[in-house]
Formats: C-alpha cells, structure tokens, sequence
C-alpha cells in the first residue's frame, strides 16, 4: 500500500475514523508538521474541531535522526529504553539535547499558536493523527500529555506504522494503523510525494480552521 500523498492518505484514515460513530462534536490533533496535513481530511470528514499538540523528538548524541525519546508541549520526555540501550546512552546523557527539544518547541508553538491556548481536551473524545509511526515514541510523548490533562477518549490514527509501534502504543490508546508493513524502515517509503513541510504548511491548515 503506497500512498500518494498526505491528504489522500488523510481521505483514506479519515474512512477508517468515521466508521466509529463518535458521539458529540470530536477533536481531531495532528502533530505538526506531517500529521497535519493528514488530520485536515479527518476533521471535514467528521465535522470535527482541529488543532495541533506539538512535540519534538529527542535523537541521539552522535545521531540525532535516531529517536530514544520525545517532548509534547510543556510534559516530561517520555523514552524509549530499548533505543537508548541500543544507542549505548543513558536518560543524563541525553539531558542537553532534551533541553534544546524543548526551546526549539516552545519555538514552534509560539510560532504556530502564538496567544491562543492549548485545545481544551478533558472529557473528549480526541483524534490524535500523524503521518506515519516509526518508533512510536513522538506519539507516546503527545498520548502522555492528553492523559494529563484528562482526555475523555484517546485514538491514535496514522496511515502507516512499523508494526512493533502499533503494538506499543496499544496500551495507551486505540491505534488504527491502515498498513503495518512488516518490512519497514521508515514512514516515507510508503509515500509517493513525502516532501519536507514548512512552518508556514502548517499555519496554513490551522487558518482554515481557526480565526481566531
């Protein structure tokens, strides 16, 4: 299953979503900056609100594209032990680049946000979407901060996910993954256009969304 882009990998999430029957007016969340484009199809379809939890992931000191954690909005990292075993570093280790995560993402939310507050999520039922699942760990940083703030109901919907992924995030919310290859090696390879998105991407869907 090779999707074409990100909206037309949004269309078909959102098919899977909306057989759920959620009750009320839902919240769609996607992860900026690839998740947005994604959740944008999953809110018309539902009729649902849609905003943002930004998170930032946390890579390892000599390579920072390899994940061992991630931050989401002003919650503690959330690690991922067996990459950090596998990187040979510790929680301290990592302290310096965790607090460079969190200015680059106090950055982003100043940026994408500016004065508006946080979505309110207590008893709601919430949509948490993104592109794709590698390690899952970003995900499990933004599940985290929902569960602190008393989300009603959390579903964790992606296009495509590394299976181990699917199966870790389980336990912390209801996972809807469209494709779980069994041979995967990261989230673009299952996209025919997987372009780099900008900030202004980003704003952008927001302002279709939110005007004030």
């Amino acid at each position: 299953m090779i999707f074409s882009d990100r909206r037309q990998a949004g269309e078909a999430v959102a098919e899977r979503v909306a057989r759920l029957k959620l009750p009320g007016k839902p919240l769609v969340l996607g992860l900026p900056r690839g998740g947005l484009p994604v959740a944008d199809p999953v809110a018309r379809r539902l009729g649902a609100d849609l905003d943002i939890v930004v998170a930032r992931k946390i890579g390892a000191p000599d390579r920072p594209e390899f994940g061992v954690g991630a931050i989401a909005e002003d919650g503690p990292p959330v690690f991922d032990e067996r990459n950090l075993r596998y990187a040979g570093v510790t929680e301290d280790d990592v302290a310096p680049i965790v607090a460079e995560a969190r200015e680059e993402l106090r950055r982003r939310i100043r940026d994408y946000r500016g004065d508006r507050p946080v979505p309110p999520v207590r008893g709601r039922a919430v949509i948490l979407v993104d592109d794709g699942l590698a390690t899952g760990v970003t995900a499990r940083a933004a599940i985290s901060w929902l569960r602190a703030h008393g989300v009603g109901r959390v579903i964790l919907a992606v296009p495509v996910c590394a299976p181990a992924a699917r199966d870790l995030l389980g336990a912390d919310a209801e996972v809807i993954c469209l494709h779980a290859p069994d041979r995967f090696a990261a989230v673009g390879q299952w996209y025919d256009d997987f372009a780099q998105l900008s900030d202004a991407d980003v704003k952008g869907v927001l302002s279709e969304f939110i005007t004030c």
